[in-house]
């Protein structure tokens, strides 16, 4: 079976990976059937031959000189490395062997090399902003001036578009070091020690010797993965393996053309998980050419805020609707929670390690495991709501027939000076891994996602550019705040974020042109902004139809003339002694009150004054989960369709 799927004219192909559980398995020379707990032994054994083997490897090479040779992507003769790392280390001649006694194939050892290279061609990154970092050693590490943040940049390969957040966070790991040995580090391979080999599989380092996967031609979710497993943890001779047939499920998210490649097993949870690899057609994205836009700025409660902008033939920028909203309030006020219980847990244990009283260890385990609980609620949450917004996102692209996605690049942006509470909260919030779901899903239909810088996307006018005047309310437009703005050139008003997202649509199509694609990632950005471009990024208002002009546009909607309304609405009569029932007056319901709808709260685009009353979700006290908490607020993006019931009369 080929690995690489037809294609057709505008397509592309685009490898992605999906999550599988793998529940039993069939040892083929006994016939024995493998339980789960069966299967996760053996695959246990496997992981730790391969993990002991990489360990060692790292270990031996975890220095700057390995590494920049491994990075270099030459070998001793001149010639150039190969792609895949296990190959690469083998011709550099670094290898591995099991311990005495212990046979293993080779394909046990690709994988050990293939982990081991991978984790030592990804370290060079870190090595070189560490590197420039030294090179370019402030005097005041803690506040850098402007001439030696170009200093530190220039020391850096790539250093010019890099995010000043990770620039910053170095140099605190770096100042730590310092604090604590009283000189500075030599390079990363000083500041860190050898990274811990996780315990998986890397089957996309073997050949059919070890492990082969079909997909069912019958049925097309179905796959079946064959692989040699050890029959004890440390294996004598070659008899002591064995192939064990696996069925895998596919996740629905996998397309029925899409070739399937062979996957990472890893042990989660005490089951075995497969992280399955595909490859499928794809619609090409472009990165110039863009007519229609989505723009898309980032909040914290107002998690997104949308609209679409259309350029026209002559320049001109226009929008279609009032935009949008993706609100997350409840969820981050859930998440705030989450973390204020991490942090008393994590000061229980730190005060339980100081006191090292032995009676108190059975305590600081209980402790211990309650922070894993923890840790993996959050990161959950995190998770889901990264999802449903990107999924959210890339709906309302879709239904605006959009090309493009234009996000603002807040790579660098730090949160302070805002007070410890809201630091806080703007520190934690999921922006990059919204925008990975974001490219993930829309690479699926063929919209590209594109970042623009932020500079005064919420400080000028999207309509002439003019410095805003920002309000508190449009109710008290006295109060100085943050949230409502006005333009004092052209009288524009309006919501900060919906100044904002039409600020980005305009600039990234008059940008387009300028659009970058990174070859490692395959991101799309747009790194600088023009003067000239950014001249004609204003969005022209479209002129409002005066409510004095009465004149018809079409026929007159015909009207029932019935008088009798669609719903009962004359009184019960009184309800009688007794036992008896009566129906209650009205059309109210009988059985239990239903939860709110989440798409009915709070979610016009108008800005108004905080409330008074503080709004308490039922969700959470009653359970309702995830989607009572993340709301959206209805899309305006065209006139709004007749209701097809004026027409209808009264049931009865």
């Amino acid at each position: 079976m080929s690995r690489k799927p037809s294609l057709a004219e505008g397509e592309t192909s685009r490898t992605a990976c999906a999550r599988a559980l793998i529940r039993t398995g069939v040892d083929e020379k006994s016939g024995e059937l493998l339980t789960s707990a069966a299967l996760v032994e053996r695959v246990g054994w496997c992981t730790d031959l391969v993990a002991q083997m990489a360990g060692q490897l790292l270990a031996e090479h975890w220095s700057a000189a390995d590494v920049n040779t491994l990075a270099s992507g030459m070998d001793a003769g001149g010639r150039k490395l190969p792609s895949n790392a296990w190959m690469a280390l083998r011709r550099l001649g670094w290898s591995i062997a099991p311990d005495e006694g212990v046979k293993v194939n080779d394909r046990i050892v690709r994988m050990a090399q293939e982990q081991a290279g991978r984790a030592l061609r990804s370290v060079k990154w870190r090595a070189d902003v560490v590197d420039g970092a030294l090179a370019a050693w402030p005097a005041e590490p803690n506040k850098r001036t402007p001439k030696e943040w170009d200093q530190v940049r220039a020391a850096i390969p790539g250093g010019e578009y890099l995010p000043s957040s990770i620039i910053r966070s170095r140099t605190r790991q770096i100042t730590a070091f310092e604090r604590k040995h009283g000189r500075l580090a030599l390079d990363v391979f000083e500041l860190e020690p050898t990274p811990r080999v996780p315990r998986m599989l890397l089957l996309a380092a073997c050949d059919g010797q070890q492990a082969t996967i079909e997909r069912s031609a019958t049925e097309p979710a179905k796959a079946l993965l064959r692989l040699q497993l050890p029959t004890r943890p440390d294996p004598q001779k070659y008899t002591d393996w064995t192939w064990v047939a696996c069925p895998i499920t596919l996740p629905p998210t996998v397309p029925a053309c899409a070739v399937i490649h062979l996957p990472t097993l890893r042990i989660t949870g005490g089951k075995v998980r497969a992280d399955v690899a595909y490859t499928h057609p794809v619609p090409k994205t472009q990165r110039t050419g863009h007519t229609v836009a989505l723009g898309m700025d980032w909040g914290l409660n107002t998690l997104l805020s949308a609209g679409m902008a259309r350029l026209h033939d002559d320049g001109r920028i226009t929008t279609l609707g009032s935009g949008t909203q993706f609100r997350a309030a409840g969820v981050l006020a859930k998440q705030y929670r989450l973390r204020r219980i991490s942090e008393r847990l994590h000061a229980k244990t730190d005060h339980y390690a100081r006191l090292a009283a032995p009676a108190l260890k059975g305590k600081a385990a209980t402790l211990a495991k309650e922070i894993r609980r923890v840790s993996q609620r959050r990161s959950n949450l995190n998770d889901a709501l990264a999802w449903a917004a990107a999924r959210w996102a890339v709906d309302q692209a879709i239904a605006t027939k959009a090309t493009v996605i234009y996000l603002e690049d807040l790579r660098s942006m730090e949160a302070g000076g805002m007070g410890r509470t809201m630091n806080t909260r703007l520190s934690q919030t999921v922006r990059g891994q919204v925008a990975d779901r974001m490219r993930h899903l829309a690479a699926e239909v063929g919209i590209a996602v594109v970042t623009v810088p932020p500079r005064n996307t919420s400080k000028h006018c999207p309509h002439c550019l003019t410095p805003l005047r920002h309000r508190k309310a449009p109710d008290r437009p006295t109060v100085s705040g943050w949230k409502w703005a006005i333009c004092p050139g052209c009288g524009w008003q309006g919501d900060r974020d919906q100044g904002a997202w039409r600020r980005i649509a305009a600039r990234g199509l008059t940008h387009q042109t300028k659009t970058n694609t990174d070859r490692a990632s395959g991101t799309m950005m747009i790194r600088s902004v023009v003067d000239e471009l950014e001249a004609k990024a204003v969005i022209t208002a479209i002129p409002k139809t005066s409510r004095t002009d009465r004149s018809k546009t079409g026929p007159t909607r015909p009207r029932t003339n019935r008088l009798t309304p669609r719903r009962r609405e004359v009184p019960s009569p009184a309800r009688p002694w007794g036992r008896a029932g009566q129906r209650p007056e009205g059309h109210a319901p009988t059985d239990r009150p239903r939860l709110p709808r989440a798409a009915h709260r709070h979610q016009s685009v108008t800005t108004i004054s905080t409330p008074t009353n503080r709004h308490r979700p039922r969700g959470a006290a009653l359970g309702a989960g995830f989607h009572l908490h993340a709301h959206a607020s209805p899309p305006r993006w065209a006139e709004p369709t007749p209701d097809p019931m004026a027409r209808i009369g009264s049931p009865s």
